[in-house]
């Protein structure tokens, strides 16, 4: 594909990644937790519901969505109730760095929450349809171009969560002092039920 286009998508990428969100939180919440080797079960399953969102975009699922406002309306609430009750479960941890019920202790269950998380967002099918499409040129086959754009999202993606669980694992130690477990717990929580409302909230 074009060398500009690709350069304007990772560079666009990287930001976007970057920027805190559920699934960032998320990295971050489990690498303090369970630690970075621990957090890759968490990560397969986030980048799995990543695959899934954007497969469904490229099936025109996105084009049914932005089409439909009572189904996306009933798939963001779904998807923001999610968000908002792993914010209550972080707050209720208190000074625990395991959460009451969440049953995140093995690889499985830290893999399904990263696949629920990453799939609790249905703007994430409607961006892949408007952001993806902008960087392909038409003139060339289309093919190499989709499997470069993924390929390179998917290594971003992937490399940002890896430094939030790396940050996450980092922050570990300095948890050790009285009552900081409270208080990250307690940001995540207020953190994971915002985002939740946010996407409560968003307009279709």
């Amino acid at each position: 594909m074009r060398l500009d286009l690709w350069l304007a998508f990772v560079a666009a990428t990287l930001l976007i990644s970057a920027t805190p969100g559920p699934n960032m939180l998320l990295m971050l919440s489990h690498g303090v937790r369970y630690g970075v080797r621990a957090t890759l079960a968490t990560m397969a399953g986030a980048l799995l519901g990543l695959l899934l969102l954007i497969g469904l975009s490229a099936l025109g699922v996105g084009a049914i969505l932005a089409a439909s406002v009572t189904l996306f309306t009933v798939l963001k609430l779904v998807g923001a109730a999610y968000l908002v009750y792993l914010g209550v479960q972080a707050w209720r941890a208190g000074e625990s760095l395991h959460l009451p019920r969440a049953n995140a202790d093995g690889a499985r269950a830290r893999f399904r929450t990263g696949l629920a998380v990453a799939l609790s967002n249905p703007k994430a099918i409607l961006f892949a349809a408007a952001f993806l499409p902008q960087f392909i040129d038409a003139k060339l086959p289309q093919c190499p171009q989709w499997a470069l754009l993924l390929a390179s999202f998917f290594v971003i993606e992937a490399s940002w969560q890896a430094v939030y669980a790396w940050g996450g694992g980092r922050l570990a130690g300095w948890l050790a002092a009285p009552g900081r477990v409270r208080a990250f717990n307690r940001g995540c929580g207020a953190t994971f039920v915002a985002a939740g409302g946010l996407l409560a909230a968003a307009r279709h």
